[in-house]
């Protein structure tokens, strides 16, 4: 049996792998300024055009913080821009620049490139058994999120 700590290791590998990727691909492609974190934010906002920060970030699943210091490198980058919400001042929205939409094509290429290589030598059904596990162990880390934020005591000292 894999002790627990070995598929966290595991996990952590292929994600390090799968970034490494990303980068090579962006480098070879000759796009400057982007890293792997800034890839959900900018399907978000291919997918909805302008979305406000606090709902980027629940979409993308992070604090607002993080995606304020994400959305700050992407525009300083001028992949995006932010403005005010005409129907509430207090609402940032943020939303790509040209520069930010021509990256659609890239952005496909190398998503499709990384899913690829990762499900190379998987059949459909291991490739749905392993979809279906990963989605319980996200569940299970959003449930350690839940409780935590209730102000009960973490799953591990019960």
């Amino acid at each position: 049996m894999i002790e627990p700590q070995g598929t966290v290791f595991r996990i952590g590998c292929i994600r390090e792998k799968a970034n490494a990727l990303i980068v090579r691909e962006l480098k070879r492609r000759g796009v400057q300024g982007l890293v792997p974190s800034h890839g959900s934010l900018l399907f978000q906002l291919l997918q909805e055009g302008s979305l406000s920060l606090n709902t980027l970030a629940e979409r993308v699943q992070r604090s607002v913080s993080t995606v304020t210091v994400l959305v700050d490198k992407l525009e300083e980058n001028g992949y995006l821009q932010r403005r005010r919400s005409e129907s509430d001042r207090r609402v940032t929205l943020v939303s790509l620049t040209e520069p930010g939409r021509s990256l659609s094509g890239n952005f496909l290429e190398i998503s499709r490139t990384l899913e690829e290589r990762v499900l190379r030598n998987l059949t459909r059904e291991e490739v749905s058994v392993l979809d279906g596990l990963l989605e319980r162990i996200l569940e299970n880390l959003r449930e350690g999120e839940r409780v935590s934020q209730d102000g009960e005591r973490p799953l591990s000292s019960r």
